[in-house]
Formats: structure tokens, sequence, C-alpha cells
């Protein structure tokens, strides 16, 4: 009987910052073994409690440029006046052997990947349930200054007004319940006829009796 085998797919998480996509690719993180989460460098200072190469691979704008013109990340963005990028190598690997890499990127990213890898991309974003829950959570989480907040807010019309470019939406009014939703869209993209390599072969056996 033939195997049938899955290529591997990109789960991009996005939203305004406070609206919960990091919190929720944790918690996924944490629940589903066959899923790695894709870190990104940047040239942005590290933050408390943040380690080299598990959150992020930290770098200067000089090497985080050589990277660019290397031809090195699968895509790259400037958020609040630092550059983020996806180191291209371990993603494909990653793909090819049937894992899925998931991302906590914003739309600029996630426009870059749907024009490099757009039959790989299954994208997510996460709307708070309004602006004053966004707000508090902004300042709940007492990482970042006022002024940040403030940056912050500001731009998260824009960052929203990218929502229809997203094959998905969830509205993160409850976390276990968006959690949920974002499980039960990575198991039926899991399931896709396109992503099952051998399926044809498997089912030709099928119907011989094989």
């Amino acid at each position: 009987m033939t195997e049938i085998r899955r290529r591997g797919l990109l789960l991009v998480l996005s939203s305004p910052s406070g609206a919960g996509k990091t919190t929720i690719t944790r918690r996924l993180l944490d629940r589903d073994p066959l899923l790695r989460l894709s870190i990104s460098v940047t040239t942005r200072p590290k933050r408390p409690g943040e380690v080299d190469g598990a959150d992020y691979y930290f770098v200067t704008p000089a090497e985080f440029e050589r990277m660019v013109r290397g031809g090195e990340l699968l895509e790259s963005a400037l958020v609040f006046g630092h550059s983020y990028g996806t180191p291209k190598k371990p993603v494909e690997e990653a793909l090819r052997h049937g894992r899925d890499v998931v991302f906590d990127i914003d739309w600029q990213g996630t426009q870059q990947l749907a024009q490099n890898a757009p039959d790989d991309l299954v994208s997510i974003f996460v709307l708070p349930p309004s602006i004053e829950e966004l707000a508090q959570r902004l300042r709940g989480r007492a990482q970042d200054s006022d002024e940040v907040v403030a940056s912050r807010m500001a731009k998260a019309s824009d960052e929203m007004s990218h929502w229809a470019e997203y094959k998905y939406i969830v509205v993160n009014r409850d976390l276990d319940e968006s959690l949920r939703d974002v499980q039960s869209i990575l198991a039926a993209e899991r399931l896709k006829r396109s992503r099952r390599i051998g399926l044809a072969d498997f089912v030709t056996g099928l119907r011989k009796g094989g």
C-alpha cells in the first residue's frame, strides 16, 4: 500500500500588538508537537527574559542587511523602527519533511510569504473585541512606556485595515475559545488534498484492491 505523506504548511498569525497572537501561538506550540516556531532575526534590543536563538536571533543592522542582500530571508519587514525577518533555509527544510511552521509576524511579512509560498501559507488575523480592550491589554503588559503604548494604539487601525488579506479571522474575545478556533483551522488545513503526497497513488491502489 502506498504511503501517504504530507507536505508541511506555514501557519501565520498576525494582529495588532496586544490582540493576543503571541499568547495564542505559545499555547498552540505547547499543545501541538507537530508544530515548530519560526525564529525570526531582528535588529531590536533584547527585552528582559528573552534568549538569543530561542525568542529571536538578535543581529546588528549591518548583519541584517547582509542577510537581505544574500537572499537568506523568506520575508522581512520594518516594525516600530526595527527590522525583522525569517531565515529561509530552516523553513524550507521543515516543509520538505512534513513539519508545520508557525509564524508570529505582521501583515508586511505575510504579504511576502503570500508571494513567495502561496500554496504553503495558512494565514489567520486575530482581532481584539474592542479598541478599549486592546488599550487595556497593552497597558496591562507593563513592558512598554506610555509613549510606546500610544504609538502601538495609533498603528493598530492601520494594521487592522489589512484583515481582508487573510484567509481566516479570529476575534479574540476569549483566549481558550480563540485557541480552539485556531486548532480547528490547523486540523482542516492539514487534511487538504493538495498537501497529501502519495494520495492519488493510494486511491489507485484501493480501487485495484491493493
